[in-house]
């Protein structure tokens, strides 16, 4: 427990350690707990880690000593942003405030300098993450949150012209910068950004454009209209409506159902908004029943890889679904306009039951009935 005073202690001397490469502990995944108080390691003692503590007396003649000088080592010899990133990670965790100035100038040259796209999405979690650090542990993170802040504002800037004109491979990777961006940003929440209101809405206007463009890939536009949809940005009718547009017949098969796996892949849960919005699964419905035969196996490949993410339980709802058809009772739906009303008989038919569970007796049971 990190708000501890002993177990915080016990974390920065297992981080630092491996810092110069003594694994005494390993961190392992808490068990009841997701906040980021609590640590779980896995403690072994190797033979060999005697020698390595010899050897990381190169650094320092202490335990703090030889990781802050380290970690400054490291800054300097690192050769990608993402390494940097991480080292500040470690840093935090370790609690080494001596290292912090060196690695962050580090990491702010690096930024200026790398322009790779996927280079800076890489590196925006790991900094999002020792800000969450940072605050747990009472670090100071305040030019931690500046780099972090810029690096995404980088992002929307060169991600919507790095997302043209993609090959399928280079598709998928690029949606998994999209997912990891997307996340850290959550966890930012509504931090100001230079001159456009807050991240948030930045990231927001990022997505709508990059769900609107033609010239990017299926699977990024398809996720991009995902995200959006799940964080309030976008109204299911319009969601709707750009899957409409997207399963029309002027698209071609393949590109269709790579929206489709960005829309509903990934294991993110599209297979429960499929069972639960009506509108959707027909949409996909009716595109896969209009697919032609000569292009249905080069779409097939996708589509399995698509619905074969969900788990059995929801495969098998949706394959019910579809059997019964729509419009057919029985079927899944949400609750709406026109929807039939409360039949009372049967819901007065589990009266005698309720009475008997809450100990309640015929009279009081009369007038609950018979009250407002």
């Amino acid at each position: 427990d990190l708000r501890k005073d002993t177990d915080a202690g016990r974390s920065r001397l297992l981080h630092r350690l491996r810092l110069f490469g003594v694994r005494w502990g390993e961190p392992a995944a808490s068990r009841g707990s997701t906040g980021t108080f609590r640590e779980t390691w896995r403690l072994r003692w190797e033979p060999e880690l005697s020698v390595r503590v010899a050897e990381a007396g190169v650094w320092g003649t202490t335990v703090l000593g030889a990781a802050t000088a380290r970690a400054e080592a490291d800054a300097i010899a690192a050769r990608g942003l993402a390494e940097v990133t991480g080292l500040a990670e470690q840093c935090l965790l370790a609690g080494l405030p001596d290292a912090l100035p060196t690695v962050m100038r580090v990491l702010a040259d690096r930024a200026a300098l790398d322009t790779d796209v996927g280079h800076l999405a890489q590196a925006l979690p790991a900094l999002v993450r020792a800000l969450r650090y940072g605050d747990v542990r009472g670090t100071d993170a305040v030019a931690l949150a500046g780099v972090a802040t810029g690096l995404a504002e980088r992002v929307f800037v060169g991600l919507p012209p790095a997302c043209t004109a993609l090959d399928a491979d280079a598709a998928q990777e690029m949606r998994g910068h999209l997912d990891a961006v997307h996340t850290a940003l959550g966890l930012l929440g509504d931090s100001p950004a230079p001159g456009h209101g807050t991240l948030r809405t930045r990231w927001q206007a990022v997505l709508r454009t990059l769900s609107g463009r033609d010239t990017v890939p299926g699977v990024i536009r398809g996720r991009a209209v995902r995200l959006l949809l799940d964080g309030g940005a976008l109204v299911p009718e319009e969601a709707a409506r750009l899957m409409g547009l997207v399963l029309s017949p002027g698209t071609t098969p393949a590109d269709a159902a790579a929206w489709i796996e960005g829309f509903l892949g990934g294991g993110s849960g599209g297979g429960m908004l499929l069972v639960h919005d009506e509108r959707l699964r027909a949409l996909v419905d009716a595109w896969l029943t209009g697919v032609p035969a000569e292009a249905f196996t080069d779409v097939l490949p996708l589509l399995r890889r698509t619905f074969s993410a969900y788990d059995p339980g929801v495969r098998r709802t949706l394959g019910e679904l579809v059997r019964r058809g729509p419009g057919t009772p029985g079927r899944t739906a949400v609750a709406g306009p026109g929807a039939p009303g409360l039949d009372t008989g049967r819901a007065d038919a589990v009266l005698p039951v309720v009475r008997l569970l809450l100990g309640r007796d015929e009279e009081d049971g009369a007038v609950a009935r018979t009250g407002p």
